[in-house]
């Protein structure tokens, strides 16, 4: 039997990868460093995996020597790093690493280039994707978008990485707010439309393995964070999109690119919020990643999930639903509300309860 290695527990995503491949047959075992969790990560208490404790933190300099010596106690196992700070150590002692595991990551130019908005937008462009207008000088029109090129290096939360400007008023405070972040940030013009998500796994030489369409129902807060509710949709074009710009960095692993308006925004590179519902609609990423990892070639499936298939992330959902009704939104707010009722929730398993009750305590707890 195959272990797999999934690292950073304390994200619901390792719950929805653990499942998938615990059912599988594979053995899953599940990390977490002390020093980043005071309390056990849910996915510990899943009877699809079990966990284990590295000692510190994933940002100590010691930590990629930990994870090394905890990954040779296994045979050869295929390492599945779900927190972004685990996928930057693997890349960058990628050799280390590949001496002991099987992995599919990007070296750490190409997680470097993903990360950096405005390098994303300009490659996108080169190959005629389409983008949303840039400005250097002053904005032709408001309302304008303000970010950082990397706003996870900023160490901000997803919902404070950007800020909508409607006058030059505001431009310049959402200006002045980022500088101690980013000494230039990008300023672009505010796209409306769906938000849309194109997630893929990609191989050696950007090859693709799998794919999932997704549009965003609600978010919290409503003004652009986090998808709490979303259904998978199917685009070709999109993920031919996708691929080519990925391919463009030479990216392998797992990624998933933003779409607002039918432009492309930004790049996940790594395990992205609603990798649950890659589990939920059966796409089969995790299982094909580690095939993948371990030398097998998993041919590529179009449209191989179900579409039309709705998921929620339960409380997050309820505080979406909430913020609709406080900005006057009583439709979309009621509708949000009665999807309590209409919607599974993502993370929710008849034959994984103790885990989920674990997820649902620990989100209140925190």
């Amino acid at each position: 039997m195959r272990t797999v290695i999934i690292t950073d527990g304390r994200y619901r995503s390792a719950i929805a990868a653990a499942r998938e491949l615990g059912r599988a047959g594979y053995d899953v075992v599940v990390t977490e460093a002390r020093a980043d969790e005071r309390a056990e990560p849910p996915v510990f208490s899943s009877r699809f995996a079990r966990g284990a404790w590295i000692e510190g933190s994933v940002k100590d300099a010691e930590y990629p020597d930990r994870l090394l010596a905890f990954l040779r106690r296994f045979d050869r196992p295929v390492l599945l790093p779900v927190g972004a700070a685990t996928l930057r150590t693997v890349s960058g002692r990628k050799a280390d690493f590949a001496a002991v595991s099987d992995f599919l990551i990007a070296d750490p130019a190409a997680l470097e280039a993903l990360n950096d908005k405005n390098r994303v937008h300009e490659a996108a462009e080169a190959l005629g994707l389409p983008v949303p207008k840039q400005y250097t000088d002053a904005p032709e029109r408001y309302p304008v978008v303000v970010k950082p090129h990397c706003g996870e290096a900023s160490g901000l939360k997803a919902k404070d990485r950007y800020c909508v400007a409607n006058n030059e008023a505001e431009l310049t405070r959402a200006l002045e707010r980022f500088r101690p972040y980013d000494p230039d940030p990008i300023v672009q013009e505010k796209v409306e439309g769906d938000g849309e998500g194109v997630s893929v796994l990609l191989a050696e030489g950007s090859r693709l393995v799998r794919a999932i369409c997704h549009r965003r129902l609600r978010e919290y807060p409503m003004s652009g964070g986090p998808s709490t509710c979303c259904i998978t949709e199917y685009d070709a074009g999109k993920i031919d999109a996708a691929v080519r710009l990925l391919a463009h960095f030479g990216f392998v692993g797992l990624a998933m690119v933003e779409f607002k308006g039918g432009r492309i925004l930004e790049v996940n590179p790594r395990v992205w919020g609603t990798f649950p519902l890659t589990v939920f609609a059966g796409a089969g990423f995790c299982e094909s990643y580690v095939r993948e990892a371990a030398g097998e070639r998993v041919p590529y499936a179009p449209k191989n999930y179900e579409t039309g298939k709705k998921m929620r992330f339960f409380v997050n959902d309820l505080a979406a639903s909430a913020d609709l009704l406080r900005h006057g939104k009583r439709k979309a707010g009621l509708s949000g509300l009665l999807d309590a009722f209409r919607v599974p929730e993502g993370l929710k398993d008849p034959e994984d309860r103790r885990a989920y009750r674990k997820y649902i305590s620990s989100y209140f707890r925190r």
